[in-house]
């Protein structure tokens, strides 16, 4: 970390503060057959796939270009749009926590930055009141760019008018971290709750 003091903290949500995973749908679809379900989520839906709707392709679009590649998957590819909310969880209880006793202490601003598709992140904003918690939320789809790609941590910093010595980002993605580390942000890899805690203990943002 630099010598700058912090004063702005900014959040990933899927995987750090929302338990996202397709696996909780498709679990269900293939009816625990891990070997199918893992075989289709690393051949058809991938993460990939997926990654271009967060940066702005559209769900439909998205949907009819696999059905055509694996239209014997039709049902299936279909179901990770029409069902895509039971992908989701919960909140991640303990680094909602964290976020809410920052707020409290009122001592850092607090933005998210969130690789999501356009399509479906209202229903996480109506979902998770925590999303209030933030000064502003940056979403890949509407950006039409996402993380790793630099331009979304740029037009974060321009937004809201932040100097990258004084932010802090954390995410669980490393490629995420480094990312925003090569354009001087100080960054966190996130790899669960009290981890989180000790690493924002250590740089003095918890006190």
């Amino acid at each position: 970390m630099g010598n700058s003091k912090i004063d702005t903290v900014i959040f990933d949500l899927g995987g750090v503060l929302i338990d996202w995973n397709p696996e909780y749908l498709y679990a269900k679809i293939f009816k625990d057959d891990k070997e199918k379900m893992d075989w289709f989520l690393s051949n058809v839906c991938t993460p990939d796939w997926n990654m271009e709707q967060d940066a702005g392709r559209s769900f439909e679009d998205a949907t009819k270009l696999l059905v055509k590649e694996y239209p014997e998957y039709k049902k299936e590819i279909s179901a990770f749009y029409e069902r895509w909310e039971e992908m989701i969880k919960s909140e991640i209880y303990d680094t909602v926590l964290i976020l809410n006793y920052l707020k409290e202490l009122n001592e850092v601003k607090l933005y998210a930055l969130t690789n999501w598709s356009i399509q479906t992140f209202p229903i996480a904003q109506q979902r998770f009141d925590f999303l209030k918690q933030f000064e502003g939320i940056v979403v890949s789809g509407e950006e039409k760019t996402r993380k790793p790609y630099s331009r979304i941590y740029e037009i974060t910093l321009k937004r809201y008018d932040l100097l990258p010595e004084t932010c802090l980002f954390i995410d669980d993605s490393i490629d995420n971290v480094n990312a925003a580390k090569s354009l001087n942000i100080n960054a966190l890899h996130y790899k669960n709750p009290s981890q989180l805690r000790s690493d924002l203990n250590q740089l003095g943002l918890l006190s």
